[in-house]
């Protein structure tokens, strides 16, 4: 299946509806925002059938999966965000030092404005709509452009939402990188894009001659590091679980190994059950692994398998595009598989001597470009120590991925990996703008500040 290009016409149609539609003050009452969060909720427990039944067509992606993945948090970011917008718009209050009294200073929040969000395939439902949410309770309009790569996911949601919204609202734009190109040079208030950070740098060119702020979630090489005080057994089925759902292609997923020397054999031991235990003898025959999402795709990761020696898996399948879960041994710190960010169940291991691990490790981590995430297997002690000493957008110590299920965490990178973040409040300040004002008094006018300062040595003290 392949979909069609939102042509340019009907894109500028829906670009200058959308600005006419902000400028009317619509989605300013708090009531409206609520209204249409309600709406949202409704639209994905119609639509979360089809929805699901696209995504186990285009990744392979079972209902489970699905649902854990990519429905349920989108539903529970829309019930957060109803149940809290009111109070999260609020004007807040700050002090007011001597110099202004008599005045009351305040915090304002207000919508950017129009947005265009650009979301990537690995999780095209989750990664669409969750900043969506916060567009709509921020009080914002929404241009949204799903991927091409997944298109009954894409065609799906553009059908909800079709179905939900009026365009002049929240539109979806379909269609390749030309449209993309296009979509790009028009102006918005906020461009949230999510996806490599070789785009994000075309996406943050672009935004630049408009002076249009970006948030930027993407990826990069999150490494995992386990050392001999870790539990083996847990580590390793909870980093078999997270490099194999979705096959591997999530942006948290573990991209790397550095071990200690003394359990990597017993990890690789763990590892290997852990996969079993998870997909069963043969990973091919299990409803709950993904495949990758293209050709290309395919081509890439199935690649990475001679940068090194297959220890475990290997076996490939390009007319189903299966790769199933692989232990890489021996592979050089300057291959493909180390450089590139893998977004694939390949899991490239390096050793390291047991004396000075954790230097060894940190030099290893912070000689590279800062990751989306960052994974620690060992005691807590050494965890915060390596953890002061390294950065990361976020990680987790003892487990893998699930510091993204913590809605009460702001998720997003640092550096290469990205900027700004979201999730529940987070998505909602995300898409809007603290405007600070000063409110003072109207018929009491101190004298000092003006000129010729006659009361100057009194300033001094005050400031």
């Amino acid at each position: 299946m392949a979909l069609q290009n939102t042509d340019r016409q009907t894109i500028d149609a829906i670009h200058a509806s959308q600005k006419e539609f902000f400028k009317s003050g619509a989605t300013l009452d708090i009531s409206f925002r609520k209204q249409q969060l309600k709406k949202f909720i409704a639209a994905m427990q119609k639509w979360e059938k089809p929805l699901t039944d696209a995504l186990w067509t285009d990744l392979h992606k079972s209902y489970e999966e699905a649902y854990m993945t990519e429905t349920s948090l989108v539903v529970a970011e829309a019930k957060s965000h109803l149940k809290h917008v009111a109070s999260w718009a609020k004007r807040e209050c700050r002090r007011s030092p001597l110099a202004v009294l008599p005045a009351t200073s305040h915090i304002v929040k207000e919508p950017l404005g129009n947005t265009l969000i650009v979301s990537p395939w690995n999780y095209p439902v989750q990664l669409l709509l969750n900043p969506l949410v916060g567009a709509i309770s921020s009080g914002c309009t929404a241009i949204l452009k799903p991927s091409p790569y997944v298109p009954n996911v894409s065609l799906t949601i553009q059908k909800m939402i079709e179905e939900t919204f009026d365009s002049k609202y929240i539109a979806v734009v379909q269609g390749n990188r030309e449209v993309n190109t296009y979509l790009l040079e028009k102006r918005y208030d906020l461009i949230f894009f999510t996806g490599s950070p070789a785009l994000a740098k075309t996406v943050m060119a672009a935004a630049a001659k408009n002076l249009t702020p970006c948030v930027l979630e993407l990826g990069g090489k999150s490494p995992c590091i386990v050392d001999k005080s870790a539990n083996i057994k847990i580590a390793a089925k909870r980093l078999a679980w997270g490099k194999t759902v979705n096959a591997g292609q999530t942006c948290i997923a573990p991209d790397y190994l550095l071990i200690n020397k003394e359990v990597k054999d017993q990890f690789v031991a763990e590892f290997i059950k852990a996969v079993k235990d998870l997909h069963g003898e043969d990973s091919k025959t299990s409803k709950h692994y993904v495949r990758m999402v293209s050709d290309k795709a395919f081509d890439r990761v199935s690649g990475y398998l001679n940068d090194g020696k297959v220890i475990f898996g290997g076996e490939i399948d390009k007319s189903e595009r299966y790769i199933s879960p692989t232990l890489l041994d021996e592979v050089s710190p300057t291959s493909s598989v180390m450089t590139d960010e893998i977004f694939g169940p390949v899991f490239p291991i390096i050793t390291f001597e047991n004396e000075g691990f954790l230097e060894s490790v940190q030099k290893f981590v912070t000689e590279r470009e800062k990751p989306l995430a960052f994974y620690y297997y060992g005691s807590a002690k050494d965890a915060w120590k390596i953890i002061g000493r390294t950065t990361s957008g976020g990680g987790c110590i003892n487990d893998s991925i699930m510091h993204i299920v913590n809605d009460k965490l702001p998720f997003g990178g640092v550096g290469n990996s990205g900027m700004g973040h979201y999730h529940n409040r987070e998505s909602f300040e995300a898409f809007s703008h603290r405007r600070s004002i000063l409110k003072s008094a109207k018929n009491i006018d101190m004298p000092f500040r003006y000129m010729p300062y006659k009361f100057f040595s009194l300033v001094k003290k005050l400031i």
